[in-house]
């Protein structure tokens, strides 16, 4: 019975570890598809950011004090895919006991369903949540919840967003990261080699709203995509792992089951004779 058990405990491992190969291949592909726009879009904002100094955004100015933080944090709806999301939470746990100490409040955009339940465990305020995303990251179903982020920045609820995820590094490495998302640092923006002149229409406040508004819809965008190749990278490695496992351990249970029928054999045959023997 614990070989029949295990067996199909195996079968439904190995067919998951096929299904995550198979996800994990279109979300890798999706994750380097969405790099060209951010990339673009990057250069387009340290263009327009440098270009105009006569209006800075309030996502470029640094707040002398911080008192509230924002956290965007992305994780996934699903288990099974190993440590992933405990490597993540234990450095966001161990960033937002630093701010408690700190005396800076923190509230906190839940992108995934299990860090969704772990920040609600943990007592956090949570502004905005998005959960079920599913395989395909869709822009429309994560505006809304980093709107609230966003308008809470520009109207100084916030003075710094911080943003925390998975980034995919290889199939076998994923890396939790959580890192400054506002107010935007020279680092990520970077500094263009030349200083481009621009004509506004209808008006530079109003294009630059527009334009680092889809800047950091992009950066939580291509987040989101890296968490979920890194999502189904750690599924495919774990349920590898599983059936691996789960293969040794019929081999071991075997070995007892064929001993055990050899033992109770040779005891029957040790009965006969001696009851053979006795007549």
């Amino acid at each position: 019975m614990k070989i029949r058990s295990v067996q199909n405990t195996r079968k439904i491992t190995k067919a998951m570890e096929m299904v995550a190969a198979s996800k994990m291949r279109r979300a890798q592909e999706r994750m380097r598809a969405a790099r060209p726009y951010g990339e673009k879009i990057r250069q387009v904002a340290a263009h327009i950011s440098h270009a105009n100094p006569e209006y800075r955004h309030p996502f470029l100015v640094v707040r002398d004090t911080v008192r509230r933080v924002g956290l965007v944090l992305i994780t996934t709806d699903k288990g099974l895919c190993g440590a992933l999301n405990t490597n993540l939470l234990r450095v966001v746990l161990a960033q937002y006991r630093r701010l408690q100490e700190q005396g800076e409040e923190i509230e906190v955009c839940g992108i995934g369903n299990k860090g969704l339940q772990f920040m609600q465990r943990l007592g956090a305020h949570i502004v905005s949540e998005v959960v079920q995303l599913g395989d395909r990251p869709q822009m429309d179903r994560l505006i809304g919840a980093l709107k609230v982020i966003l308008d809470g920045y520009i109207a100084d609820r916030f003075d710094r967003v911080l943003l925390a995820y998975n980034r995919f590094i290889n199939t076998m490495r994923q890396e939790p990261v959580v890192e400054q998302l506002l107010p935007l640092s020279g680092e990520r923006l970077g500094v263009p080699e030349t200083v481009w002149d621009y004509l506004y229409e209808p008006e530079a406040k109003t294009v630059l709203d527009h334009v680092m508004t889809r800047y950091i819809e992009a950066l939580v965008y291509h987040a989101v995509a890296e968490n979920m190749a890194c999502e189904q990278s750690a599924r495919m490695v774990a349920m590898k792992a599983a059936s691996d496992n789960a293969a040794k351990l019929i081999d071991e249970l075997t070995l007892v089951y064929n001993k055990n029928r050899q033992a109770g054999i040779t005891k029957e045959i040790a009965e006969i004779v001696g009851g053979a023997a006795a007549v």
